[in-house]
């Protein structure tokens, strides 16, 4: 019996719920699939080699989303195509012997088609014909909307790897004998990616990676991804350099105007009012530069970090007597990002220059104000003193002549009381009261006085 209760499941007074898959978390927030989802959005594509992958960037300022739609619909099979299936930024097309990938991001829409490599254009044919064989209607191609400023040809093979050189020899050939740059990627089962970073007579540039036979699809699918997104950042960092060297000039014609109000300024050899005009000037000029470059500085950052991300996902090896991708950026690119950021702190130190010297500028003309004020009111005030002393005068004669009539009209009563008989002599009368009516009305002015200073 003991044996049997030992054998017996454990009540722990937990149910097993009706539905197990039933909702048991508070309602989702708005962005919630649209955040998680995110990581998902643009996936490596699977790529089967030997392969062909075409990359087309354009720049997207002033064409709409419905422009893309429309011209997307032109392909076989996509009549049915809305705007709303493009609202996720990406969307991935299967047509008829190839696969054509649509990314639109802030400033570029992508492109990217993957077709099987024509025959002639295998490892070791001299500069093959790739363009020819595309799949896609060159007419529909030539009419995507927007303005080109990346078109990148990108051959997949399979080769041996035992021996880099020889590899790299037959890659040489690929290119037409030009010189290349080219690594090892990976560090289990590595590729060889070889390219000339030259733009041909087509507009394209060309690529050429040799993946050993084990690659997967999925394995090649991230290598194109991260050589075509290596090149579209590297070229969208470089927006920046023509901004800069069109900026230049107008810098340092504003740093040497800077320099001479300062120099007036600490002399005193200008005007105040004229200086703070050109000031003025000047910092408008600084703040409309700022406000139209500085997202193209920002801009400029990011795809350089971009860039130098992707190139450590690369994990290249060098090959000797190559120059690696990574080393062909650090010399070429470098300068370029490095005079782009120089130029960016130059007008942002500009900017804070300028605003230090207007506060000087506004402080010399604040003390020169307060000083025309202090002399204002000195004369205020010696003007009120005078303006007391006038009124004491006045007050004085006033009191003067008011006792003046009022002993007039004293003495015409005493004369009016001695012609009714009353023995007075008037002039005497007068006399006598002219001390009390002096003090009288002195009285009464001070009393009036002292009313109206209470009343203040």
């Amino acid at each position: 019996m003991g044996m049997m209760d030992a054998m017996m499941p454990i009540d722990t007074g937990a149910t097993k719920p009706a539905f197990p898959n039933a909702r048991i978390l508070p309602p989702d927030d708005a962005e919630r699939l649209l955040l998680h989802n995110e990581v998902h959005a643009r996936p490596s594509a699977r790529i089967r080699l030997p392969a062909l992958v075409v990359l087309l960037a354009v720049y997207n300022d002033g064409i709409a989303r419905e422009q893309e739609c429309e011209h997307l619909r032109r392909l076989p099979g996509q009549d049915g195509l809305s705007v709303n299936d493009l609202q996720a930024h990406f969307l991935s097309l299967r047509l008829p012997g190839y696969t054509l990938k649509w990314e639109r991001h802030t400033e570029f829409t992508r492109y990217t088609l993957v077709q099987s490599l024509p025959e002639g254009a295998a490892l070791g044919a001299v500069e093959p014909d790739l363009l020819s064989h595309l799949v896609v209607p060159k007419a529909w191609l030539a009419a995507v909307p927007g303005r080109t400023f990346c078109a990148i040809a990108l051959g997949m093979v399979h080769g041996d790897l035992s021996d880099p050189a020889a590899c790299l020899q037959g890659a040489r050939q690929w290119f037409g004998h030009r010189l290349v740059v080219g690594s090892l990627m990976g560090s289990f089962s590595p590729a060889m990616v070889v390219t000339d970073f030259q733009l041909k007579d087509t507009g394209f540039e060309r690529m050429l990676v040799i993946a050993p036979p084990e690659t997967t699809e999925m394995r090649a699918g991230r290598i194109s991804q991260r050589l075509l997104e290596l090149e579209t950042y590297r070229l969208m960092a470089l927006r920046g350099l023509p901004v800069v060297k069109q900026l230049l000039p107008e810098l340092a014609q504003a740093e040497q105007q800077l320099a001479q109000i300062t120099a007036a300024l600490e002399q005193k050899s200008s005007s105040d009012q004229g200086m703070l005009d050109t000031l003025m000037s000047l910092a408008a000029r600084v703040e409309k530069a700022m406000a139209q470059h500085v997202f193209r500085f920002s801009a400029t950052r990011a795809y350089d970090d971009l860039v130098a991300q992707r190139i450590v996902e690369l994990h290249e090896t060098p090959i000797p007597g190559t120059q690696t991708i990574g080393e062909f950026m650090q010399r070429r690119l470098s300068p370029a990002m490095a005079t782009v950021a120089s130029t960016a702190q130059r007008l942002t130190s500009l900017s804070e220059r300028v605003s230090r010297a207007s506060a000087l500028l506004r402080t010399r003309v604040d003390i020169a104000t307060e000083g025309q004020n202090q002399q204002l009111l000195e004369k205020l005030t010696r003007g009120q003193e005078l303006q007391l002393r006038l009124q004491s005068t006045v007050e004085g004669l006033s009191i003067a002549a008011i006792s003046y009539y009022v002993v007039s009209l004293l003495l015409y009563g005493a004369k009016a009381l001695k012609s009714a008989g009353v023995p007075l002599h008037p002039e005497m009368a007068a006399g006598a009261l002219i001390p009390l009516v002096l003090w009288a009305v002195w009285r009464t002015t001070r009393r009036i006085h002292q009313k109206l200073h209470s009343a203040d």
